[in-house]
């Protein structure tokens, strides 16, 4: 069990501080130490070309050339343009290794995101096709904030607790693939940012509780705003504290067991940030992921997925103005492919954050894994084993059927 020492419970209030306690994972952001269990690994093993190399462009492109329909590339909207450029499907973490899937004939698999994703695209894949990453160290810090010895931690809380058997776990796609198993296991099922709704409906068919793994502020925002919840039926487990910092009849009491964890980019958005850009452009529409904190949501015109944002700028008339509240890489390309069609979009927040991880794959890394693909070198291989993959493909397949 944990012991750590006590203090005072966690409210599950909207306006938590997140002020997750480092754990040894964070060393891995340093290049220090490594963990196989963890999210994300440290090492890039080979020669990077020079990030100044003027002819990385043209190389890129010969070796993708060379490998023609043996490699796949994958891009997630959170990349860089000088990656995405080279992407053959854009898309969020699910539909792109369901992309992959649907391209047996594609020997190599190169994912231009982070190491969850790339799991994912394992799992989902033949055996036959090899996922890379084209850097290990790009993982997620929310994925990061659930690990496997946490959650069985966890659980058995619950189970002392009394509720283990009438709680259901869901699990968010931004989770690592142990993390997926451990659903798997025990009778729950994956969701993303799109069909977090009909995900928590089905569970609660299945059982009294959820337990929602990592990210608190998607599980409280589906479900406050999206199934008419209250705050109070929402507890925060926290994992560097005591049985989580809660009590047994805090546990009981509770519909929603809401893993402490958060994203780091999303998290960073504040109700300021929505008062402020409404003062400083008069008309304009919050448009914000379901990853931010409950009262950006509640304040927000509008609320969804990626895909989702990317779709109500599509049909957004001309003249508006926008406000968008998710990475920077994304929001940029938005605003330059719609100022054309005399749309407005701003990032929400004045200082600018990427998504430190997801940038780590740059012009550089692709390069190298694709020219150590056509000289026939499999680089960064990501492999999910096949006990892990086994239950946590049980997880995504329960998903899949998901009314």
């Amino acid at each position: 069990m944990n012991t750590a020492p006590p203090s005072a419970p966690v409210p599950a209030t909207p306006g938590d501080a997140l002020d997750v306690q480092p754990t040894p994972l964070a060393l891995l952001l340093l290049g220090r130490d490594s963990d196989p269990r963890s999210e994300r690994g440290v090492e890039c093993p080979g020669d990077l070309p020079s990030p100044s190399d003027p002819d990385l462009v043209e190389r890129a492109r010969a070796a993708k050339e060379r490998l023609g329909e043996k490699v796949f590339v994958l891009g997630h909207h959170y990349q860089r343009d000088e990656v995405i450029r080279f992407a053959d499907v854009t898309g969020d973490s699910f539909k792109l290794a369901r992309d992959a899937a649907a391209r047996p004939e594609a020997e190599y698999i190169v994912f231009c995101g982070v190491h969850f994703m790339a799991e994912s695209a394992d799992i989902l894949t033949s055996d036959r096709q090899q996922v890379v990453l084209p850097d290990l160290a790009a993982g997620c810090s929310m994925a990061d904030m659930a690990t496997a010895e946490q959650v069985a931690e966890c659980w058995d809380v619950l189970t002392e607790a009394g509720v283990a058997d009438s709680t259901v776990p869901v699990s968010y796609m931004n989770s690592s693939a142990d993390i997926k198993a451990f659903t798997g296991r025990h009778g729950g099922t994956i969701c993303t940012s799109s069909n977090a709704r009909r995900a928590l409906d089905w569970a609660f068919s299945q059982g009294e509780k959820v337990l929602f793994l990592p990210d608190q502020h998607l599980g409280r925002n589906t479900a406050v705003r999206d199934m008419g919840m209250s705050l109070e039926d929402c507890v925060v487990y926290n994992p560097h504290r005591p049985n989580g910092g809660l009590t047994a009849e805090e546990l009981r009491a509770a519909k929603m067991i809401l893993w402490r964890g958060h994203c780091s980019v999303h998290g960073r958005f504040t109700l300021d940030s929505v008062n402020d850009v409404r003062e400083r452009v008069p008309g304009i529409n919050v448009l914000v992921h379901p990853e931010c904190r409950h009262e950006v949501v509640a304040a927000a015109d509008h609320v969804g997925s990626t895909e989702y944002i990317i779709k109500t700028l599509e049909a957004a008339p001309a003249g508006s103005k926008w406000a968008i509240g998710t990475e920077l890489n994304l929001v940029r390309r938005l605003a330059n492919r719609f100022a054309p069609e005399g749309k407005e979009v701003v990032f929400l927040d004045r200082t600018v954050c990427f998504c430190s991880t997801m940038n780590r794959i740059d012009l550089p890394h692709l390069v190298w894994a694709l020219e150590s693909l056509a000289d026939g070198k499999v680089v960064n291989r990501i492999q999910v084993d096949p006990e892990t993959e086994k239950f946590a493909k049980l997880a995504l397949e329960r998903m899949l059927a998901l009314p």
